[in-house]
């Protein structure tokens, strides 16, 4: 089972981007599975044959019931109801196992994987920007949405519209060996119910994709003040959120209530044609039996393929509303998912292999707009110098190491190490150099060992743990235990870290940067969440982990950063001033101020702005 499980293979990549246009859309993610979704689409038609074969041996074992006596049909029929009973117990089950077997073991299971893992592949490599001009919650919910939606679409095609086709062929040609007035009966039947079909489902799509839209929006919204749910709390908004919510809800319930009216009709229309077709049919052949040219078995034959069609008709329309629907959802999705990276390593991009200088040359962003980031900063920073940055806020800190990250393209100038541009390496191969510890630490919802080998996944236990110590986590990692039961470095840390203190996850965050050991090092703002005892304690270790590396440190606390080799003071988007501590203190400038009005050790932004 294994094997025939293992058909499709469920993570092949894809080949390329995604394309923006629906069909294509569809071929990029299916690729790689269209061979069995066709064999399991010949197992359906087969099961659909079937239908119209049982209705044909029905129709001779009538005639052959009413051509011999009681006493003799057995004895003469023996061999032809032999026949019957071994196609109805065997090869009609057989095939409608096959049909089953193909779509539940082959295509479904694999389908779901295959769209969803290509979708989330492609989406991790969007830029930062993407992900903030979007809800999180909305992202992941079109992610799941197309995935579902595909797989449906490819698996009810299969398992409806090649049974629905073969058994509406087979029909056709039985109806038209009776009578050929029969057949075109049919004919004309299944032109008006691909007629009704071709006028309701673009309406059916289009307010499918409205539905999956206010959906999503849902999703985003409930997800967003989940998210920010001690906010919420603290400044008393529970009202204010549930209004926001029920906005989107009510909108949400309009769409799904539109959909439903165009459904209704849909499914009302068919159905009244349905009624019409046993009517046309058993009324055509007992006319012509009435005649002479057609006999009891063709009724019966007639009769059970118009029921059969006039049943199936029902659930045909019920799936196909539903492919239609799904194909508005992925039209929906992919009109969010498939916009192209506007971030990509270049053709010829190489792995990062310096370990020189950086330098910023003759540097400007502005994220597109006419203020703001950086504009003319020229900077090197030596090979393990340690560089401290301070400024007020907006004054261009975070653009400089997103840049240097490589979360954005420079609008101007360059950004170097040794004498590689940061554009011709590869962003993976980059960030691998870079260690980084932020103010806002990210925090994974898996257990604290998860979080802290992220930096390292192949680290040892002990190199862990040793880490943890070198960061003064170990101790109160040992006392965590989670709603579980499960504890120390198997114990989850929640949603975003949201079961520690700002404090402890400054200090696994820390434990993450000692152990990935990068040659580059990013403090920002690394140990603002930390009391002066607890930075104290920790301060051997931030040593001892800036030891021969390259080290930039953005703080608002300046006694942090009084000891590097160099301080730059960033003022609105450029370089105000740099040097030593002391040097700065002399030049009585900038820094001085920010010196002289802290209060505790940090920065009076709003007096250094005024």
């Amino acid at each position: 089972m294994e094997r025939f499980a293992n058909l499709i293979d469920a993570f092949r990549p894809a080949d390329g981007p995604p394309p923006r246009t629906l069909m294509a859309f569809f071929g990029w993610n299916l690729e790689g599975a269209w061979k069995w979704l066709w064999i399991a689409g010949v197992f359906s038609a087969l099961a659909g044959t079937a239908e119209v074969v049982t209705a044909i041996l029905l129709g001779h074992v009538i005639d052959a019931a009413l051509a011999t006596g009681v006493s003799t049909f057995f004895a003469e029929n023996l061999w032809m109801l032999v026949g019957v009973a071994a196609f109805f117990m065997v090869v009609r089950p057989a095939l409608f196992g096959l049909s089953a077997a193909s779509n539940a073991i082959i295509v479904a299971p694999n389908v779901n994987p295959l769209v969803l893992t290509r979708l989330h592949r492609w989406t991790l490599g969007q830029s930062v920007t993407f992900f903030d001009d979007d809800f999180a919650g909305r992202i992941a919910q079109k992610q799941m949405q197309v995935s579902r939606a595909i797989t449906d679409v490819a698996t009810e095609i299969i398992n409806v519209v090649f049974f629905a086709l073969a058994s509406l062929v087979g029909s056709a040609i039985l109806l038209g060996s009776i009578n050929l007035w029969v057949g075109a009966a049919l004919a004309v039947w299944v032109v008006a119910y691909l007629w009704l079909i071709r006028w309701f489902m673009p309406r059916i799509r289009s307010r499918s994709m409205a539905r999956a839209a206010s959906r999503a929006m849902v999703s985003g919204q409930v997800v967003d003040t989940i998210t920010n749910i001690k906010t919420v709390k603290l400044f008393a908004h529970a009202d204010h959120e549930d209004k926001a919510a029920i906005g989107a809800i009510r909108t949400f319930r309009d769409k799904v209530i539109r959909f439903g009216v165009m459904a209704s009709g849909f499914r009302v229309s068919l159905m009244t044609l349905a009624g019409i077709l046993p009517v046309l049919l058993v009324g055509g052949t007992l006319y012509l039996w009435s005649e002479g040219n057609a006999t009891p078995g063709d009724i019966a034959a007639a009769g059970a393929i118009a029921i059969r069609i006039a049943q199936m008709t029902g659930w045909v329309s019920f799936t196909l509303m539903a492919i239609y629907a799904n194909v508005g959802e992925v039209e929906d999705g992919m009109n969010t998912l498939t916009p192209a990276h506007t971030l990509t390593d270049a053709t010829d991009a190489t792995a990062l292999t310096a370990d020189g200088p950086i330098h910023f040359d003759n540097v400007a962003f502005s994220y597109g707009r006419d203020v703001g980031g950086i504009d003319g900063v020229d900077l090197t920073i030596a090979r393990g110098e340690k560089l401290g940055i301070v400024g007020a806020s907006g004054a261009g800190k975070s653009t400089l190491v997103a840049l240097l990250l490589r979360l954005y393209d420079p609008e101007k100038g360059s950004v170097t190490i040794g004498d590689q541009d940061l554009r011709h390496v590869t962003q993976e191969s980059l960030r691998r150099k870079i260690g980084m510890v932020t103010q806002e630490t990210a925090m994974f919802n898996r257990s604290a060992r998860d979080n802290l080998c992220y930096g390292r996944p192949d680290a040892t236990e002990d190199q862990m743990i040793a880490a943890a110590k070198r960061a003064e986590a170990h101790d109160f990692i040992l006392d965590l235990q989670d709603h579980r039961g499960r504890r120390g470095y198997d114990a989850h840390l929640g949603e975003r870290g949201v079961k520690l203190s700002g404090g402890q996850r400054q200090r696994i965050a820390l434990a993450r940067a000692i152990l990935k050991d990068a040659p580059i090092l990013i403090l920002d703002e690394a140990t603002s969440a930390l009391d002066s005892e607890v930075e104290a304690s920790i301060q051997t270790a931030l040593d001892n982990v800036m030891e021969g590396k390259t080290v930039l440190a953005i703080a608002h606390r300046l006694s942090t950063i009084a000891q590097m080799d160099r301080i730059v003071v960033m003022d609105r988007g450029r370089i105000a001033e740099q040097g030593t501590h002391e040097d700065l203190l002399a030049r009585d400038g900038i820094y001085a101020q920010y010196w002289r009005r802290q209060s505790g050790g940090f920065i009076d932004v709003r007096q250094a702005a005024e």
